[in-house]
């Protein structure tokens, strides 16, 4: 049986909570995924400082930036719109070597869990990007929300289709040809569309 992945958003957690939570799920080492591994208004969580609370309690701390940031550098990865494409990126050489990396962790009997910073993790690129990766691989994903709560990666999707398709069981529009493997890809789109880094904010 595959191993479990993990997902987590810093700002909901007191750091204290968040690393007893991470704890408690049997975590051994944290991936890191934002662009820049600081925080102006969470500083517990900027890297050195989160690196060595994290050593203290025996789970390794990785950050992979490059593998699964959000605001990547490469043009090449950005629609017309300027925005990151998430499906473009996901085929890319830096993100398989990175979902690699990590299932050969598992192998090892690493658990992991994926750090970034939004709470919801639809708000998220940890997950509309890459927990969708490891679930599309069969991985099971559960992100770890506050106060206890958790969310599997599926009923993120059932999330997602019903913020875009609402009324996709009652209209005709979604017959057999608009089965809901097609709606959830294109859901998954406009999540991108939405959540997605683009490079003109950061030029501007």
């Amino acid at each position: 049986m595959l191993e479990t992945v993990y997902t987590i958003g810093y700002a909901g957690f007191a750091i204290e909570d968040f690393l007893a939570v991470l704890q408690d799920c049997g975590i051994s080492a944290l991936v890191d995924v934002r662009s820049s591994p600081f925080s102006s208004f969470h500083q517990a969580y900027n890297r050195d400082g989160l690196a060595q609370a994290l050593g203290a309690r025996h789970i390794h701390y990785r950050s992979y930036a490059r593998e699964f940031g959000a605001r990547q550098t490469d043009r090449q990865y950005y629609n017309a719109q300027h925005c990151l494409d998430f499906e473009a990126f996901a085929r890319s050489e830096p993100f398989l070597n990175g979902v690699q990396k990590l299932k050969n962790g598992m192998d090892q009997g690493f658990r992991f869990a994926l750090m970034c910073a939004e709470t919801d993790p639809i708000d998220c690129h940890r997950a509309i990007l890459v927990a969708r990766a490891f679930s599309g691989q069969g991985y099971p994903v559960v992100h770890l929300c506050p106060k206890g709560r958790t969310l599997t990666h599926k009923e993120l999707e059932l999330r997602l289709l019903d913020r875009y398709f609402p009324d996709r069981n009652q209209c005709s529009m979604f017959a057999a040809a608009q089965d809901e493997a097609a709606l959830l890809a294109e859901a998954y789109r406009l999540r991108n569309a939405e959540i997605g880094y683009r490079i003109q904010e950061d030029e501007t």
